[in-house]
């Protein structure tokens, strides 16, 4: 039953918020008392804490394999893109904000493994790029990867990019081609371009 909870709650949160979901909308969903979620979780807190790790965890296995199987560094990055917009419903609801915004302490928990995942998974992939010759092999690994982190962290601030001025998924391509052309060599640059102009969205 835990485990239905946090699917069911995953889904609502992600597609209303955070602060509209009640435990009486999740119990409903569920056809079960409220009473059967606080066997569970004590509260509500506990139980955003739950799904926003849940999901953190699920992303992480997701971009492991996409990291295992795509064919070179430039196709990884746009294919992680793609499977976490897809995991965070286009963030409709601005999940990160909200979670800033209601629970900064989850929130600023999470936003520490996110960089710890990322930046030692970007690195990688920076490192595969540069031994393949996509990437320069004069860039700063360490700093890009941070760099690169820093960027997808701040385009989904709202005070910047307001949400009825700038989508989610504009936003994410224009800021990965941005960072890529910074980067790629020449055979990059043409792995980069023809793999946009496929995959236009």
């Amino acid at each position: 039953m835990r485990e239905k909870i946090i699917y069911k709650s995953t889904e609502l949160f992600l597609n209303l918020g955070f602060k509209s979901v009640t435990m009486d909308d999740i119990a409903n969903e569920l056809g079960i008392s409220k009473k059967t979620i606080y066997v569970h979780f004590p509260n509500k807190t506990k139980l955003v804490e739950a799904v926003t790790f849940h999901l953190f965890d699920t992303i992480c296995t997701g971009i492991d394999s996409i990291c295992e199987n795509a064919p070179n560094p430039i196709e990884e990055l746009y294919s992680i893109k793609m499977f976490v917009m897809k995991h965070l419903k286009n963030e409709k609801t601005s999940p990160q904000y909200q979670l800033k915004k209601y629970y900064p302490l989850i929130h600023a928990e999470l936003k520490m493994k996110q960089f710890e995942k990322m930046h030692e998974s970007v690195e990688k992939s920076l490192e595969h790029g540069v031994e393949t010759g996509v990437f320069r092999d004069t860039i700063d690994v360490d700093f890009i990867s941070r760099m690169y982190f820093t960027g997808m962290t701040g385009i989904k601030d709202n005070m910047f990019f307001p949400p009825e001025s700038y989508q989610m998924e504009y936003l994410m391509e224009s800021y990965l081609e941005y960072h890529l052309r910074a980067i790629v060599t020449e055979k990059g640059f043409k792995i980069l371009n023809q793999f946009i102009k496929q995959n236009q969205s």
